[in-house]
């Protein structure tokens, strides 16, 4: 059963039954308390953007002229 998995686990990476639920039980209340940090965030926070309309050409040009452009600036420096 789950309980006889968990100790043999626990025995064989010779470490404290009490230790590994602690670890876990402490993992689990930082995750929670992310989790509704994160969700206040969401909350408030918006992405205000106007889409691209390319004039003439595929999509995919428009993307690699907008990379090359990007990179001449970043190697520039």
């Amino acid at each position: 059963d789950l309980w006889s998995s968990f100790k043999e686990y626990a025995s064989k990476s010779g470490v404290e039954v009490g230790k590994i639920l602690e670890e876990l039980i402490k993992d689990s209340l930082i995750e929670a308390e992310l989790d509704k940090t994160l969700a206040k965030i969401e909350e408030r926070y918006e992405i205000d953007f106007n889409p691209v309309e390319p004039i003439g050409g595929p999509i995919s040009t428009l993307v690699r002229t907008m990379k090359d452009e990007r990179a001449d600036r970043v190697f520039r420096r």
